[in-house]
């Protein structure tokens, strides 16, 4: 196939590359400050369309569940943007009231489209109402929050911190039903739970995958992995389970080509 955004290839890193949920279509988007939409028919991938963000590198962008909205992270802002994918509208969302950060990153959309969670510093984890963009509730995790991942049903939340442990969360009551030592992790990096529910994969700076089922996750504090990936040689910085829970993708963008399907 020829490059997906062939038809506009970004001046900056790359750092977001994402399929709609429903439409053939993909987005990329950087630190080119630009955000860009591509129509996927594997001939041509012609552009629909690029939206560009006034002195804002992208840290990260996500579209909604529903596919309507396309939501925008800086690399150093506490601003976020929606963009109205119906209207062409650009909404800039200043600040949310009731979250203290000096920057917002890194933030993970609920699968049922109800919630966005943004990942602060010293360990906060804001709980937002998609619909709103209002702040619904604040948590906190020992240490500080590396990366989050709900659960298919939006139930619970799997936060995973610096120092390797891993607390899941009650996305109603907002408490916290169990934590757990990643096994051997020296510094956590990203989680994913597979759509089926049936695992956590855990990667860590060195390298380390682990793969355990969420039944050991949710009763032991140490669980056994029932399965450790060691195909990484430098920090795992991306895990991702295929839609039918058969693939695991492990990443590393610490150097090239530094990816494994599992």
């Amino acid at each position: 196939c020829l490059p997906a955004n062939q038809e506009r290839f970004a001046d900056g890193k790359l750092v977001t590359v994402q399929f709609h949920p429903s439409a053939q279509v993909v987005m990329a988007a950087g630190h080119d400050r630009s955000v860009s939409l591509f129509q996927v028919d594997g001939i041509r991938n012609p552009k629909i369309q690029s939206i560009y963000l006034e002195s804002f590198p992208i840290y990260k962008a996500r579209f909604s569940v529903d596919g309507e909205q396309v939501l925008a992270t800086g690399t150093h802002h506490s601003m976020f943007f929606v963009y109205d994918m119906m209207a062409g509208n650009i909404i800039p969302i200043p600040k949310v009231r009731g979250v203290e950060e000096k920057f917002l990153r890194n933030f993970e959309l609920s699968p049922d489209g109800s919630f966005m969670l943004l990942i602060g510093t010293s360990g906060y984890l804001h709980l937002l109402s998609m619909k709103t963009k209002e702040l619904i509730s604040t948590m906190k995790v020992n240490g500080r929050c590396t990366a989050s991942a709900f659960t298919p049903d939006s139930s619970k939340i799997y936060s995973y911190s610096k120092e390797g442990e891993v607390f899941i969360w009650d996305v109603r009551s907002r408490k916290c039903l169990h934590k757990f030592e990643d096994e051997g992790s020296l510094e956590g990096k990203c989680i994913a739970v597979s759509k089926n529910n049936q695992y956590v994969a855990c990667g860590s700076s060195s390298g380390v995958v682990n793969l355990y089922t969420t039944d050991v996750c949710l009763k032991e504090t140490r669980p056994k992995p029932a399965k450790a990936i060691m195909n990484l040689v430098t920090s795992a910085t991306c895990v991702t389970f295929n839609p039918t829970t058969e693939i695991l993708a492990v990443a590393s963008r610490d150097t090239d080509e530094a990816v494994k399907l599992v």
